[in-house]
């Protein structure tokens, strides 16, 4: 009689298929926050010329609401993806940790750039307060405003994170370090072409990614102290669309949208 070979289900997520969502998460955190936020908002200012690339918004025309919008179209999408991951159990688990490195991103974008800018007076937030006095007590709002809001949104992180925890926490590193490790990377890689120059990368890129994504780093051990058992998620299956798609989303990122996209009028 036959014997029929049953495959048995993958109990480990795949290392190449986190690698693919978290390029997409953060191209996504990325694309949100120098076109959405800073580039719409510039267009609609009345700017006749904008230079969107990877890792800055050039336009001819400079406000305070061209500066802070950036982040704060982050927080908004990060918000949108908190209220989708209310009734995560419609969504594969491939899907569900999208929706949660991309809120994951935003959040921390959102909330890391307060602080950066607070302690370096560089950046989207120094541009904000630029002018305003006293200008030592600007600074240090933000950094207060900085360590707070992001010290909450790492707790509304754990929260989502949590089902993926496993029995004893030991997917969550793989979880978290590869989206810190990918995002890295992208951001070096899309920035090496863009117009605005490589201080940028070192200044701007690479600071407010690595930096601000630093809470992905802390959160496995942070929640692994935690008590809570949820129904777990299942693992990360290979998934060749989510791999394909992110290949192709990262080579336009770096070599498209690295190089900078002009619009004038």
């Amino acid at each position: 009689m036959p014997q029929v070979l049953e495959m048995s289900a993958p109990t480990k997520d795949d290392r190449l298929t986190l690698i693919a969502i978290s390029a997409l998460a953060c191209i996504l955190q990325d694309v949100l926050h120098e076109g959405l936020g800073h580039g719409v908002t510039a267009w609609l200012s009345d700017a006749r010329k904008v230079t969107m690339s990877t890792v800055a918004l050039q336009s001819d025309i400079d406000t305070r609401w061209i500066s802070a919008n950036g982040t704060l179209v982050n927080l908004l999408f990060a918000a949108i993806f908190w209220v989708v991951l209310l009734r995560p159990q419609r969504y594969r688990p491939t899907t569900r940790y999208f929706l949660v490195l991309a809120m994951t991103g935003n959040f921390f974008t959102g909330t890391g750039y307060f602080f950066f800018s607070g302690v370096s007076n560089f950046g989207d937030w120094a541009a904000v307060i630029q002018g305003l006095q006293p200008h030592w007590a600007w600074q240090l709002g933000l950094v207060v405003l900085g360590v707070a809001s992001y010290y909450a949104s790492m707790l509304l992180v754990a929260v989502k994170l949590n089902p993926f925890r496993g029995q004893d926490g030991s997917r969550l590193r793989g979880l978290c370090w590869t989206p810190y490790f990918t995002d890295g990377i992208l951001a070096g890689l899309g920035g090496l072409l863009n117009p605005a120059g490589l201080f940028y990368v070192i200044a701007s890129a690479l600071p407010s990614t690595l930096g601000a994504n630093a809470g992905l780093l802390s959160l496995p051990s942070m929640m692994r102290k935690s008590g809570d058992r949820e129904t777990q998620v299942g693992p990360v299956e290979r998934s060749m669309p989510w791999i394909a798609t992110a290949a192709v989303a990262s080579l336009l990122f770096v070599f498209v949208l690295g190089r900078g996209l002009t619009w004038s009028r």
